[in-house]
């Protein structure tokens, strides 16, 4: 039991929709998730219905309020609230607040053809030197261009585009605002100058006015909306702030924010975070596929520098999914059992190895083309060894996008690397990283670090927190080191430099053979 004020972090990720309850030390109080309603009507296509993301969101604060109940703490003692969710979806409204389309997900590519638009008339350099970003088909300026091309109407009426977050906190409270890390994945975001690329945006043939004001994370939005108050069971004075993109709220809430440290956060996607001094001008970075931002809480600012895995925990989900037979969650088969039937088998998958792109390359291969894939397959190949492949595959992955940024600082590693993450918990997984990387790495316990992230937002915002320094001191959580295995250091070093650097390239033709030739087939564009 609690006197203390609670904070509420929502957490709008890929697979799940959270809401969780924290007191200020960060320890859970009440959670609940439910899965995140997506739709898929063609290959290569997925979007959110903008109204579902707000109910299945106000379901969820629901639960965790009514689980608050039964535990006897008192809905009352909640100050503040903010969000976290993905990067890159935009949700278009008219000016009544109403959404005038989908929002096409994050991960959608049916914007290629505006992506190589851009790449063609405006280009890489110009684009790198203005956002700090690499031409990827998933940021927010190649939806709007597919928005004016192919649903001209519905882009005539949208007057403001909010990213996932901004759009929770606005349904919460009624004012539009963006922070400076879901800007930073717009593409329509000047780094350097810290505003709307207002000239680069008049080139394109866009406007910055559908843009939210740009706020720091953690700043005061106003009280929620008696009526979703009501709704949910919260108290009136209850604050919303700003919250952020999830890895970055992650990144903030276990307070890796200094030069060195690296944090790799592990759902869905696989972040790789550095916190930067300054943003990197080397274009080869923006080629590469590595992307930066800004993150600015309490108007304190931290520039960082993103790689990672676009299908990590979701290339584990799919080979479940695979090996299951069914998509129905009471069916799959269990982590455990995938785990144990791993560690039988010998390092190196009995020769197999996995490429873990089943969405698009990960940097340093920007290549919205390339596709994942099983090599070295035989009749031997039983499901342990598949999935053992795969935790290889991802951990190969990692240092390869690890040691592609930090190639750029002179450096070939971080001096302390922190995971977290739901994969965090595999410890075999933790044990491979740790090897494939020959270095120690800390798996820091936190469940729910994007939602702790945007908790500590939400108590910034309520005056909780006196500043960042307090709030970061205020919550604690345990850490554990991982170290490598010294006897499998030289084999899956060898298997790195030997064999998985060399499979993207040797694949590449064909990958892109089969791409053409799908888009051919289901017109993407049209």
């Amino acid at each position: 039991m609690t006197s203390d004020p609670l904070l509420v972090g929502i957490d709008l990720g890929t697979t799940n929709i959270k809401a969780l309850v924290f007191d200020p030390r960060g320890r859970i109080m009440a959670e609940a998730s439910l899965p995140t309603p997506t739709h898929y009507p063609r290959p290569s296509w997925a979007y959110f219905n903008p109204e579902e993301l707000w109910q299945t969101t106000l379901t969820a604060l629901k639960q965790a309020i009514d689980q608050l109940n039964k535990s006897g703490l008192n809905p009352k003692q909640i100050a503040g609230i903010a969000a976290a969710s993905f990067g890159e979806t935009g949700v278009p409204l008219d000016a009544h607040g109403h959404p005038t389309a989908e929002a096409i997900a994050w991960f959608d590519q049916r914007s290629t053809p505006q992506m190589d638009w851009l790449a063609n008339h405006i280009g890489q350099e110009r684009l790198f030197a203005v956002s700090g970003l690499p031409i990827l088909v998933i940021y927010g300026l190649c939806k709007l261009l597919w928005f004016k091309e192919n649903d001209p109407d519905a882009f005539a009426r949208t007057a403001l585009w909010l990213n996932g977050a901004d759009y929770i906190a606005y349904r919460l409270c009624g004012v539009p605002a963006t922070d400076y890390s879901l800007a930073s994945r717009t593409m329509a975001f000047n780094l350097y100058d810290r505003r709307w690329a207002e000239d680069l945006l008049e080139e394109i043939g866009l406007s910055s006015h559908p843009f939210a004001p740009l706020a720091s994370s953690g700043t005061a939005l106003g009280a929620i909306r008696p009526e979703v108050a009501k709704a949910v069971g919260l108290p009136d004075h209850t604050r919303i702030a700003v919250g952020g993109h999830d890895h970055i709220c992650a990144a903030f809430g276990i307070g890796v924010n200094r030069p060195g440290e690296a944090l790799n956060s592990f759902g869905t996607a696989e972040a790789i975070f550095l916190p930067l001094e300054k943003p990197l001008t080397d274009p080869i970075v923006g080629h590469q596929g590595y992307t930066q931002g800004l993150l600015s809480v309490k108007d304190q600012d931290y520039y960082f520098a993103l790689g990672g895995l676009y299908t990590a925990g979701g290339s584990i989900e799919w080979l479940r999914e695979v090996l299951s037979g069914s998509l129905l969650p009471d069916q799959l088969i269990d982590y455990a059992t995938l785990i144990s039937e791993a560690e039988q088998v010998p390092a190196g998958s009995l020769g197999v190895c996995f490429l873990p792109y089943l969405r698009l390359a990960n940097p340093p291969h920007n290549d919205a083309k390339a596709r994942g894939a099983f090599i070295g397959l035989s009749t031997d190949a039983k499901r342990g060894v598949l999935f053992r492949a795969v935790l290889e595959g991802l951990a190969y992955e990692v240092r390869l996008c690890m040691e592609g940024i930090l190639a750029h600082q002179g450096k070939t590693s971080p001096d302390q690397l922190y995971v977290t993450g739901g994969g965090s918990r595999n410890s075999l997984y933790m044990r491979i990283k740790a090897t494939t990387l020959n270095q120690p790495v800390t798996v820091v316990d936190v469940a729910e670090s994007v939602a702790l992230g945007a908790a500590i937002m939400g108590g910034l915002g309520a005056g909780v927190y006196r500043d960042v320094a307090s709030a970061l001191e205020a919550v604690h959580y345990n850490r554990k080191q991982v170290n490598p295995d010294s006897e499998l250091v030289d084999l899956y070093d060898h298997y790195y430099h030997q064999v998985y650097k060399h499979i993207y390239a040797a694949l590449r033709p064909l990958h892109h053979q089969l791409y053409d030739l799908q888009m051919q087939r289901v017109g993407i564009g049209d």
